[in-house]
This record gives C-alpha cells, structure tokens and sequence, in this order.
C-alpha cells in the first residue's frame, strides 16, 4: 500500500482460528469508527487495542509466524528492502 510492504496473515491458522480473528478484528473496527463518530477518545482507544490484538492474532503484528530467519520488512517502503526489484516490476506493470 503506497509503496510499503504488509505483512500477510499466518497461512498457518486452521479455517476456524481465522474465522473468529477476522470477525473480531471487523467488530473492532467498526468500534473504532463508532467512536470517532461519537468523539469517546477512552472507547477509540480501546477499539484500537481490540484492533491490534486481533491483528496480532491473525499474525500481521508481533512477533514474524515465519521460522526461516527472514528478516520483518512490516510497514517498510519496498524500495529500501531486497524486494526493490519486484516491487518496482509490480508497479510498472500496473501502469501498461
């Protein structure tokens, strides 16, 4: 998104785990919107909370689910990782 490389979820998570996760992580940001809607900075943060939490869950923050060593390159801009190449083939290929 806009240059940045997103961690994906945890392939590893059964169809259930990643059931529950997502509604969760859906609730959560409906709660989010909910408060700002409502200007409650107390509930936005605990939505927010909610949000990180099933987002962790899912594997797309904390802690890398993957074993290889491979460094995290979360929320880093593609063009300063070794994914430079690929990144900048994908967004030329968007353009034809």
């Amino acid at each position: 998104m806009r240059g940045r490389l997103w961690r994906a979820s945890n392939p590893g998570l059964s169809s259930d785990q990643r059931t529950v996760l997502v509604a969760a992580l859906m609730v959560a940001r409906r709660a989010v919107g909910e408060a700002r809607r409502n200007g409650d900075p107390g509930a936005e943060r605990r939505a927010r909370r909610a949000v990180g939490t099933a987002k962790i869950g899912l594997g797309e923050r904390g802690a890398p689910w993957w074993t290889d060593g491979t460094p995290d390159f979360n929320r880093v801009m593609a063009r300063h990782t070794p994914y430079a190449d690929w990144f900048a083939a994908l967004e030329t290929m968007s353009r034809e």
